[in-house]
């Protein structure tokens, strides 16, 4: 009887000591933190709000409006501050259902991420995935 509680104890242990860190490729909060764009001309945050994930520019290399935005009232709000990454959750691998709005075309796509090493791959589409375009945000150290 004592050697099954011994076994048990030692499952429990081992449970807590590999198991959770396991079911995650990337914690939850891996993600958080500043990247380059694509481009290298602009410094985007990634932060929590509660369980979900989102993104603003917090440097231009070049300050604009929003002016290619669809709606007149937003067209004068400045970029940087911009909250363009909105709603996503973490599935243990992938943050999804979220979306991005890009302020060169004014257009707001349904995106998912995911961390590669210190790149950040973004995934912007329409309707499923499949047709899409990925850019990757390399992490600033």
């Amino acid at each position: 009887m004592k050697k099954i509680q011994v076994y048990i104890l030692l499952a429990l242990l081992s449970l807590f000591t590999f198991g959770f860190k396991s079911v995650y490729k990337n914690p939850p909060n891996d993600i958080v933190g500043l990247y380059w764009s694509p481009k290298k001309d602009a410094k985007i945050e990634i932060y929590l709000k509660g369980a979900q994930c989102f993104g603003r520019f917090v440097w231009l290399s070049t300050p604009r409006k929003d002016s290619k935005n669809p709606l007149k009232a937003f067209q004068t709000r400045d970029i940087v501050g911009l909250e363009f990454l909105t709603g996503f959750s973490y599935d243990g691998t992938v943050y999804s259902g979220g979306e991005i709005y890009d302020p060169e075309t004014g257009k707001t796509y349904s995106s998912k991420m995911s961390l590669e090493g210190n790149k950040l791959k973004v995934r912007g589409y329409i309707g499923i995935s499949l047709f899409g375009r990925t850019e990757y945000f390399e992490r600033i150290k």
